[in-house]
């Protein structure tokens, strides 16, 4: 166990990171250069939109495009911007686990609440695998760990069991970002985990009803560009206000799947570029989304503006 882990720290991860947390967009210039004036536009966007935290450098921010150098710089500015509005969660992952503890020491961990850490990708490690490199991440930390299950993008799966072995054994592992869309796993880790352990949705489709199972929100992509309708939604659900909270779901509805039509984020930073936020620019091997696809999403702006 790090020695500097604030056991304080861990015991408010839930009240601090209740609601909707947002996986934020890196936005770009069009010569590719990161847009500073745009990024501090979706901080303003999204707090004032009402969502409960930022969640920075995540794969909706494009990190593995990044030079350490802008990753650096992206988390500073934007520490810097929300200015203690809201929490501040910051995204370290990668499959070469020496590689994610030493970039620890990248960072000012000063206004950070805590670290996002996907599972490792590509390389398909087993189950005692995945619990190792999570156990190596938690003894470097002296932040409070949310682990990220994506088999979608990692091509491994967390089990409901591995996740709950590292939440008792792993003092500093307190939370876990589930976007498997396996409503079965999810609902033995909501029934088994620990009563301080945070559970939220990794995926807009399902937040409400894994809400309705225990979750107590969502790390979410739809509200970089719907942040007033979305974390209302959320906050509506987490009162169990599920008929009001359901109009909202069924109206963002045709938004989610748009999200994901092509890949993450040029989905939402097409809905972005409608509402005049960014420039639609994305880093290569990922290109804008494709034209009859950018003209549904203007059509839906449209129609809910």
């Amino acid at each position: 166990m790090n020695p500097h882990f604030e056991l304080q720290t861990m015991n408010s991860l839930i009240n601090k990171l209740t609601g909707t947390g947002v996986a934020i967009i890196t936005p770009f210039k069009k010569n590719h250069d990161v847009d500073f004036d745009a990024l501090e536009k979706m901080i303003d966007f999204v707090i004032d939109g009402g969502v409960e935290y930022i969640v920075t450098l995540g794969t909706t921010g494009e990190t593995p495009t990044l030079t350490k150098k802008e990753q650096r710089e992206i988390v500073d500015f934007t520490a810097k911007k929300i200015n203690d509005r809201v929490p501040l969660v910051l995204g370290i992952g990668g499959n070469n686990t020496k590689e994610v503890t030493d970039h620890f020491s990248d960072f000012s961990l000063e206004n950070i609440t805590a670290i996002l850490s996907s599972s490792p990708n590509y390389n398909k490690p087993s189950q005692e695998g995945i619990f190792q490199h999570y156990k190596a991440i938690s003894d470097a930390s002296s932040l409070p760990i949310i682990l990220y299950n994506v088999p979608g993008r990692t091509s491994s799966n967390i089990t409901a069991e591995t996740t709950l072995r590292l939440a008792a054994e792993c003092e500093n592992i307190k939370g876990i970002k589930e976007a498997s869309g396996n409503m079965i796993q999810c609902m033995h880790i909501l029934k088994n985990m620990p009563k301080d352990f945070l559970f939220v949705s990794g995926d807009d489709h399902i937040s409400l009803p894994l809400i309705a199972c225990g979750a107590k929100g969502v790390i979410s992509v739809v509200a970089n560009c719907f942040p007033k309708d979305f974390s209302e939604l959320i906050r509506l659900s987490l009162k169990n206000e599920f008929g009001k909270a359901a109009q909202l779901h069924l109206r963002l509805l045709p938004a989610y799947d748009l999200l994901f039509a092509e890949n993450n984020p040029a989905g939402v930073k097409a809905f972005c570029t409608e509402l005049n936020l960014i420039e639609n620019e994305l880093r290569l091997p990922l290109l804008p989304l494709s034209a009859p696809f950018h003209q549904k999403i203007k059509d839906f702006v449209a129609l809910v503006s």
